[in-house]
């Protein structure tokens, strides 16, 4: 419906009054202006009522969007809230889990915790006992090595090595023991004991040595101590083949030039001399060499033949090696034997005056001197020592 035009608008009809008096002419009619400031003001009005109810409608709209995303967002936290309350609950199962099997185990390394103190215990209880048990064994197979080899130092090194251990040990009631092993040490060292290598390494050199040792009855072989070279002697008639007499003038030496003045004659002369006085001397040695006289106090050695010679000296090496095999396996009677049958041997049979025979003897003498039997120190005070330790427990 159009709204009248302002100046078309209808005029209000005036009230009924009283009749005019007759006297005075009609008014004409005045425009209506009030009206028109009404209609513009409703119009206004109507145009912002429009406006504000846009806003809010918008306002609205805008709410109900911002509500619709809150309540989306609630709805997902809701969902990963239930996710993780799911995933809690899991995690609680899996600890209570692995919490009962966590009592089951400490049950268990209580248990062998326990076990671990009562051994611990009796451990510390018979630690002194072991200790002297094990101590006792060592010295006994120290003793065993020390028989067979025929050496203290296996003996004093475990004799050593236990008392460090009882120092470690720091017990009061093994000190007994530790002052009787010092005076089985102090006695063992104390003890004189054969030599066992240098004796072996003697009777080798005795055995390569045999080779060379003159019979009695051997000729040609020179028995004593090398004679000095002789000078040049003159022969004359009295001294015959048995012996020559001292020349009146020393002949020149070997080397010796003849002066220059002499004549080649001269000088053939004088080698020529030379040559028969050194011929003749060589002569009258040979002919000594050919008869030896000598005594023999044993018959039988003046009837020994090469050959019998030659065994002679393979029994001898026999002897001497059976005695160094006896020496080696601490047979000290057996070995001392062997060696004063080759001295006995060597007495009948080879040349007294000869060096080397000499030599031979007196290291046969040293030997038979040096092997005797003798008993390897035990440690008795300190088995006894261990003995009342144990015993006193």
């Amino acid at each position: 419906m159009n709204a009248p035009d302002n100046d078309t608008a209808p005029v209000a009809a005036p009230a009924p009054s009283a009749p005019p008096p007759a006297s005075l002419p009609p008014e004409a009619p005045r425009p209506a202006r009030p009206a028109v400031g009404l209609t513009l003001l409703a119009l206004v009005v109507a145009a912002a009522a429009l406006v504000m109810a846009g806003m809010l409608w918008q306002r609205l709209n805008t709410t109900q969007a911002e509500l619709a995303r809150r309540a989306h967002e609630a709805e997902l936290q809701v969902v990963e809230a239930r996710t993780v309350a799911s995933q809690a609950e899991a995690q609680v199962q899996e600890l209570q889990a692995r919490l009962g099997v966590a009592e089951v185990r400490l049950s268990e390394v209580s248990l062998q915790r326990s076990q671990l103190e009562e051994l611990m215990l009796s451990l510390s209880r018979s630690r002194d006992d072991n200790l002297i048990q094990d101590l006792e064994a060592s010295l006994r197979l120290a003793l065993q090595q020390s028989q067979l080899t025929g050496s203290a130092q296996p003996l004093v090194s475990a004799l050593q090595a236990a008392d460090q251990r009882i120092q470690r040990a720091a017990q009061p009631r093994l000190n007994p023991v530790q002052r009787a092993i010092a005076r089985d040490v102090d006695r063992i060292r104390a003890a004189a004991l054969a030599d066992i290598p240098n004796l072996a390494l003697q009777i080798d050199e005795l055995v390569r040595q045999v080779d060379t040792w003159p019979t009695q009855n051997a000729v040609g072989v020179e028995r004593a101590a090398p004679r000095a070279p002789r000078r040049a002697v003159v022969a004359t008639p009295a001294a015959g083949a048995t012996g020559a007499a001292p020349a009146s003038e020393a002949a020149p030496a070997d080397g010796e030039a003849a002066p220059d003045s002499a004549s080649p004659w001269q000088r053939f002369a004088e080698r020529w001399n030379r040559w028969w006085r050194e011929a003749f001397v060589r002569v009258v040695q040979g002919s000594r060499d050919l008869v030896h006289v000598s005594r023999i106090d044993h018959p039988d050695a003046a009837l020994l033949a090469p050959e019998q010679a030659f065994f002679l000296r393979e029994n001898i090496k026999l002897k001497l090696l059976n005695a160094r095999l006896a020496l080696l396996a601490r047979q000290m009677n057996a070995a001392r034997a062997d060696v004063v049958v080759v001295e006995g041997l060597l007495k009948q049979y080879f040349d007294g005056q000869s060096p080397a025979i000499a030599s031979a003897l007196g290291s046969l003498g040293r030997l038979r001197r040096d092997l005797v039997s003798q008993d390897l120190p035990r440690p008795d005070d300190t088995l006894a020592a261990l003995a009342a330790a144990a015993g006193g427990r």
